[in-house]
């Protein structure tokens, strides 16, 4: 049985998003100059939203609190995957292992606002 996380930073979700936006800053970084106020600044909030609202979630008392941060990252999650459509039909670059991982942060983000949510009943 895993010890309970005592930060966000002890969080598997948190720690795999984080490294989502690791890979997403170099990737951007190589898009065309102008788009510096429009895709890439656009996909890299998004991509800081998703750990940024767990961690903001991870410290709140109440269970609809801590989903509705969950809940906000899920849908800043969605936007990314959106953004890897659009920067591989502009070609912009490889996106599949940014699909990867970001399918990896789906899957324990759907899970673990599941499991928030399930404590309560």
């Amino acid at each position: 049985m895993r010890q309970p996380a005592k930060t966000f930073q002890d969080l598997v979700v948190w720690q795999k998003a984080h490294q989502f936006i690791l890979l997403v800053y170099p990737f951007t970084a190589h898009f065309p100059k102008s788009e510096i106020y429009g895709l890439t600044s656009q996909f890299r909030r998004a991509a800081i939203s998703i750990p940024a609202n767990i961690a903001e979630g991870f410290k709140k008392k109440g269970l609809a609190d801590k989903g509705r941060f969950l809940n906000i990252a899920q849908g800043s999650l969605e936007e990314c995957r959106y953004y890897l459509i659009l920067s591989n039909d502009l070609e912009y670059g490889d996106t599949s292992e940014l699909k990867i991982k970001l399918e990896e942060v789906s899957k324990l983000l759907t899970s673990y606002a599941n499991s928030i949510q399930n404590s309560d009943s």
